[in-house]
């Protein structure tokens, strides 16, 4: 199950116990996970503390989704839904908030596909970047690299994760492999199975994996792309839009657009994160959307007939929780049906120069969090999971306050925090 932060948390349980035990009644694990920062440190939490005594929950094997893990020998993964004390879906689980958000959606017979983006920077053990410059989509260069990086897609395809392709990214050292989509709890699954996966097999090529967003102030951050469409009885409900979006996508990316400021908070959770949102860097920087233009929020798909038509929100970064920023884009897009929202006016050009009347996204993880907090995102989203996420990103508020106060800098105390764990 992923925690607070995404990162994959569980128990290592020998063959024969599962599925004499517990595959019917799963198993314990302390409720703290819920409530970690980066570091495991267990930030003040009105919902579980000292005084509710961190009380066990029960994880509860979603069998569909095993996968063996052809890079592990011997070991094969499960993840899990999240039962609390009384039984029922916990509250503060990441796969909770997403389920809630894909019944939401399938509630109006509508069925959420989804994809990610994922780009990583591939370090030396000592963090630094293995390449000092810059070759986008170099199939020239970085060949030294290949043997690690046909590893880690041999290893994403072993464990059932849909390999599209691979390219060095624009940034040193800064790779992104593409993978395929589906239903949206497989893509969460399968987007926080993929960090795991990279990091593990950068590690016994003796290298290091980082999907920090901004790790070094001068450099490219690493983006996590959400793509969303709508399957209605089996067909992408988007495919009849031809170089603009339909009635039904226009609602949907309308939405996406009425809660991006809200959003920024779910895809940029920590200090660093809102740091990557900076004008000439392939990250957005305001609210608008266009066709294929990489410096708008939303990126929209929408060729003639074409079954791949959607929607690319393009503001999350890399270390975002993969349930969580789903769940947000689903929330959003499903509020913009429901209340039937008026779509603004395409954006063309450079919207780093001319952004116009455009709202900005928020630049700093606390103005994040005033945006978020006591918004209709936050009510979608549910409102323990909302106050529980806030008080984690206040105490990484009060840290950076101390120890990284300059919006702009990224030092090593941020890099230490953040690097090996984002």
């Amino acid at each position: 199950v992923a925690d607070s932060q995404g990162h994959l948390r569980g128990k290592r349980v020998p063959v024969q116990r599962f599925f004499d035990t517990v595959i019917e009644n799963g198993v314990n694990i302390a409720d703290a996970i819920f409530v970690f920062d980066m570091q495991n440190d267990l930030p003040d939490n009105e919902f579980i503390n000292m005084d509710t005594g961190y009380l066990d929950c029960t994880l509860m094997p979603d069998i569909d989704s095993a996968r063996v893990l052809t890079h592990r020998p011997g070991y094969a993964l499960v993840f899990c839904n999240t039962l609390d004390e009384h039984g029922n879906p916990h509250p503060l689980a990441p796969r909770t908030v997403l389920a809630q958000q894909i019944e939401r959606c399938q509630s109006m017979n509508l069925n959420p596909i989804m994809a990610t983006e994922m780009e990583f920077i591939l370090c030396t053990q000592d963090w630094e970047p293995v390449t000092d410059y810059i070759q986008y989509s170099s199939l020239t260069d970085m060949m030294d690299l290949e043997d690690v990086l046909r590893d880690m897609r041999a290893a994403l395809a072993g464990a059932g994760i849909e390999v599209e392709s691979s390219n060095a990214e624009y940034g040193p050292g800064q790779i992104e492999i593409n993978c395929g989509h589906a239903g949206a709890m497989k893509i969460a699954d399968d987007t926080a199975l993929f960090k795991s996966i990279v990091k593990q097999v950068a590690m016994q090529h003796g290298l290091r994996a980082t999907f920090m967003p901004k790790p070094w102030a001068d450099g490219t951050g690493n983006g996590m792309h959400v793509h969303s469409s709508l399957e209605v009885d089996g067909a992408n409900a988007f495919a009849s839009s031809a170089h603009a979006p339909n009635e039904l996508m226009e609602q949907w990316l309308a939405g996406l657009l009425e809660h991006a400021e809200a959003m920024t908070f779910i895809g940029a959770p920590t200090p660093n994160g809102p740091k990557r949102l900076r004008p000439y860097t392939f990250a957005p920087t305001h609210v608008c959307w266009g066709l294929d233009n990489r410096t708008v929020l939303a990126r929209c798909i929408a060729e003639p007939g074409s079954k791949a038509n959607r929607v690319e929100f393009r503001s999350a970064g890399a270390d975002a929780n993969p349930y969580l920023i789903l769940a947000a884009n689903l929330a959003a897009g499903a509020d913009g049906l429901e209340r039937k929202f008026a779509l603004m006016d395409m954006s063309e050009g450079d919207k780093y120069t001319n952004p116009g009347d455009h709202a900005p996204l928020p630049t700093t993880l606390a103005d994040a969090v005033a945006t978020y907090r006591d918004s209709r995102l936050a009510e979608l989203l549910g409102d323990k999971f909302s106050r529980s996420y806030v008080s984690i990103a206040e105490a990484e508020i009060a840290h950076a306050a101390e120890h990284s106060p300059d919006a702009d800098e990224v030092n090593d105390w941020e890099r230490t925090r953040f690097i090996v764990h984002s």
